[in-house]
């Protein structure tokens, strides 16, 4: 019998070819038509999107087939993941394949937002030269960075940061403190305790009602005037409004959101952020690259077969 495999999201043609054997639907612009993609899901065997497509209760029971949902990435908040549950249908997220992109965000990131030196082009092009005002920033080294979830990708974060000769720490509560990852990397048990003394903050939950706005106005209050936040988890984490006037009240140094509440974030929204200093905004890429997505598709394409059996 020959699987039936619809994609609603972009992947890498190499895995595409992977799954050669099935009848592949690749239509990586589906997700934003819902009318076709519930069309389409009718007769499916699987199902391989990114996070974009919501993969919710409308959309299991227009397909009634569907035996497996690949995750071209490891969050899963668009997916009920109940709802599969109770359908016995298999999640495969890509756990793993692109946990060096993330943590090589994160690491260049936290150097731009302490540096403070790289929005200067327009000023330095216009004859302005601001070489004093620019002559502040921070280095890297000797800092300490604070993890906010210890999974795979922040693990990854925390081996080039000690790299580099930082000092690391993490809270996660759900992470045993005998685990061997927890090497060279200091075990904060209470997380008002890590925000207080880590000079960048990097945020590494999923999105679930104990971690929405966990970052908000309190908790962006007990950290370093000088500090920066770094979000590449999940939108809704933060309070964007609340981080908004941290930075332009001075209570923070500089942050750097991937990811937001709405996403794609719209014109209307994101006017918030005008004129906000040291403010790093990017549109969930974190975890996309050339090379991130040769490995997430190709184990993706992997897992489904794998279940397809």
């Amino acid at each position: 019998m020959t699987h039936r495999i619809l994609i609603t999201e972009f992947m890498d043609e190499a895995a595409l070819e992977l799954l050669a054997g099935c009848a592949v639907r690749y239509e990586p612009a589906l997700h934003g038509d819902r009318d076709a993609l519930l069309a389409a899901a009718a007769d499916v065997d699987a199902l391989i999107v990114r996070n974009q497509t919501a993969v919710d209760e409308a959309v299991l029971a227009a397909a009634p087939k569907l035996r497996a949902v690949g995750r071209l990435g490891v969050g899963l908040d668009n997916i009920d993941l109940d709802a599969c549950a109770a359908r016995n249908i298999a999640v495969l997220p890509a756990t793993g394949a692109n946990a060096v992109s993330v943590a090589e965000y994160v690491i260049g990131t936290a150097m731009v937002l302490l540096r403070g030196a790289y929005f200067a082009t327009e000023a330095v092009a216009a004859g302005d030269w601001p070489r004093g005002k620019l002559s502040a920033g921070g280095e890297i080294f000797g800092k300490t960075l604070g993890l906010v979830g210890f999974g795979t990708i922040a693990a990854a974060v925390a081996v080039r940061a000690k790299a580099l000769g930082m000092g690391v720490s993490a809270y996660d509560p759900h992470r045993p403190a005998d685990d061997a990852a927890w090497s060279g990397v200091a075990r904060e048990t209470n997380l008002r305790a890590l925000l207080a003394a880590a000079d960048v903050i990097s945020l590494h939950v999923p999105l679930t009602a104990e971690t929405r706005n966990l970052i908000g106005a309190a908790a962006l209050a007990g950290m370093k005037p000088s500090a920066v936040l770094i979000n590449t988890a999940r939108g809704g984490i933060v309070d964007e409004a609340a981080l908004v006037a941290a930075l332009k009240d001075g209570w923070l140094a500089g942050a750097a959101l991937d990811v937001f509440a709405a996403e794609p974030l719209k014109a209307e929204a994101g006017r918030m952020f005008d004129g906000v200093p040291n403010l790093i905004l990017t549109p969930h890429v974190a975890g996309v690259t050339t090379e991130s997505n040769v490995r997430v598709s190709a184990i993706t394409a992997e897992n489904v077969l794998r279940a397809l059996g």
